[in-house]
């Protein structure tokens, strides 16, 4: 009996031919009859090693990832998928994975799962996968890696997970007929029904394990350094802007710290949220860049789950602290959250917008510090700050397509930019960083400077320490030796912690 399957109903795949891969029959329906699945085990030689596909396989979960994807592609999506998931899980997968973009080839495999394949393969033993995504994801990671007799998978009226997914394994190859290879918690049904049960890394799951023989795979785990990459603590320096209206205002009390203080946890909180989401919406597009590939949740070392828990967390974390300083600098850090998300569902798409957009962020964080001291910000502050950060917005973008032009690789897909635009992003990144130092020359020079520094003449000095590091960072730019971030950088780079060292000193002095 070889039964080809109806793709659009059925939850279990087709035999694949592969070389070197004798012929088995396959089952067609979830509801095919006991006398079929007797045949099926029949003829099956050994006992066949079953593979969970989300977590397992895949050190990523299909059904977030997608969601995330879908929605941060075209945000507008939200509200469909709402009304799909009223028609129960199952419809919800199928009309969520249906048309998702998934490159099998970029996905990160388990290599001890993909390891225990192949020495299963080498003993002859058939292997298959088994998971609860829509049949159409799963049919091409099983066809791109060619190791599978074939596949289970939901469809939009069956639901594949938990106990759906070990009654299917049961009627295919019987209670105790198989080995089941998983690594959360709704595989317990699965591994309960199973002769064997291995486990992936979550060895909380093995006291519940009712299987007669049971074996522990230990893999990498979160550590504090992944989740600190994920957080993006490095990333916290550029929140010492809030500190930026208590310096130039000169007011110096504990009172105005503290809050300044608060202010920059809230911030660093907010950003953290905003940085896992955006991490979340760009699964697709980190996986294939050279860097970006190693990001904890594009590489599978923090599970999915794990950032999408945290993002809120954290966002209600942030908003509690901002309240604590006061209710305006709440709607303040509200309002940097709407315009980054903003950014990453959609603004970061769009010509020049973004760099507008980044820039806006950096300036936001200035006017936060603001309100929560109760300080005013002057026009020449947030003049020579938006110029500044304009020119590192598009020193950033420069960076990304000066390394799509060296390796060969076609227009960026994920921002609205093109190979040929290199130089010109670079003239822009060069004229906005020169006019931050034409502001801050024209400030020196303004009447308000001699009522706060008793020494004004000696901030003359650091211009030529601001042009000679936005100038050091177009040049470095340009000879392929910096980061896609200017700011990270800067922050890395001895000359430029010198340098800001160096203006600190002169602005001190000046006082």
């Amino acid at each position: 009996m070889n039964i080809q399957p109806n793709r659009q109903s059925s939850a279990f795949g087709r035999k694949f031919d592969h070389a070197n891969q004798t012929s088995q029959p396959q089952a067609s329906s979830p509801f095919y009859s006991q006398s079929e699945a007797s045949a099926v085990n029949a003829k099956i030689d050994s006992r066949p090693l079953v593979i969970g596909l989300c977590d397992a396989l895949v050190r990523t979960d299909l059904l977030i990832e997608t969601c995330f994807a879908e929605v941060g592609r075209q945000p507008t999506r939200m509200a469909k998928f709402f009304r799909a998931a009223l028609g129960g899980k199952a419809s919800f997968k199928s009309h969520v994975q249906d048309t998702a973009e998934i490159d099998p080839a970029n996905l990160p495999y388990d290599p001890a799962v993909i390891e225990l394949i192949k020495s299963a393969r080498a003993e002859g033993r058939p292997v298959y996968l088994a998971s609860g995504s829509n049949g159409r994801l799963v049919e091409r990671v099983a066809e791109h890696l060619g190791l599978f007799d074939g596949w289970f998978a939901s469809t939009d009226q069956t639901n594949l997970s938990g106990a759906d997914k070990a009654h299917q394994l049961v009627q295919a190859f019987g209670e105790g007929g198989y080995d089941y290879v998983g690594a959360k918690g709704s595989d317990l049904p699965a591994w309960n029904s199973a002769a064997k049960a291995v486990v992936l890394r979550k060895s909380k799951w093995l006291g519940h394990i009712e299987a007669s023989e049971v074996e522990h795979l230990d893999g990498e785990r979160p550590t504090w350094r992944a989740w600190a990459k994920l957080l993006r603590v490095h990333q916290y320096a550029k929140n010492v802007l809030v500190f930026a209206p208590l310096l130039a205002s000169h007011v110096f009390t504990i009172p105005a710290l503290s809050q300044a203080i608060l202010a920059f946890i809230a911030f660093s909180l907010c950003a953290s949220s905003v940085y896992i989401l955006n991490d979340l919406v760009d699964l697709r597009e980190d996986r294939g860049h050279r860097s970006k590939r190693t990001r904890p949740l594009a590489s599978g070392v923090i599970p999915l789950t794990h950032g999408a828990i945290a993002a809120p967390l954290l966002l209600a974390a942030s908003m509690l602290m901002a309240l604590a300083v006061s209710v305006p600098f709440a709607a303040v850090l509200l309002g940097y959250f709407a315009l980054t998300t903003a950014y990453s569902f959609g603004l970061k798409r769009m010509l020049l917008i973004d760099v507008i957009a980044l820039a806006g962020l950096y300036t936001v964080r200035v006017l936060g510090g603001a309100v929560a001291v109760g300080v005013g910000v002057s026009e020449w502050l947030l003049g020579f700050c938006l110029m500044l950060f304009l020119s590192l917005a598009l020193i950033k973008r420069y960076v990304e397509l000066a390394a799509r032009r060296d390796a060969d690789l076609a227009d960026p897909t994920s921002r609205d930019y093109k190979l040929g635009d290199l130089e010109l992003v670079g003239a822009l990144a060069a004229a906005t960083g020169l006019n931050s130092v034409t502001i801050f020359a024209l400030y020196i020079s303004s009447d308000s400077v001699n009522q706060l520094y008793a020494r004004p003449e000696i901030l003359w000095l650091v211009a030529p320490l601001l042009f000679y590091w936005i100038s050091r960072a177009l040049v470095l730019a340009c000879r392929r030796q910096m980061n896609d971030d200017p700011v990270v950088f800067a922050l890395r780079d001895r000359a430029s912690l010198v340098t800001v060292a160096l203006a600190a000193l002169l602005v001190v002095v000046a006082i």
